[in-house]
């Protein structure tokens, strides 16, 4: 599995407040980004995948919806993980 417990635990650790922090937006978002990244490398060599192709558009909306709440809420946070992850809107 591309997504095991050891790798969610090493991501909330780096963007979250501390490894368990499942719930804070920088953390989910930094999750959605890493699964995006997955599917799209997927994507690349099964072009006609359109199941994946679905649940890729699907991650893209809910990361789109936290980087708005977060930004929303506080402009700095959201700064910091726009910078750190390497995205842009």
């Amino acid at each position: 599995m591309y997504l095991s417990t050891e790798k969610k635990v090493e991501i909330f650790g780096k963007y979250g407040k501390s490894n368990t922090d499942t719930g804070s937006a920088e953390s989910q978002i930094a999750l959605f980004s890493y699964r995006i990244s997955h599917l799209t490398e997927h994507m690349k060599s099964n072009k006609k995948d359109y199941s994946t192709s679905r649940a890729l558009k699907a991650l893209v909306g809910k990361r789109r919806q936290l980087l708005d709440y977060l930004k929303e809420k506080d402009i700095e946070r959201y700064r910091a993980i726009i910078k750190e992850l390497g995205i842009r809107k």
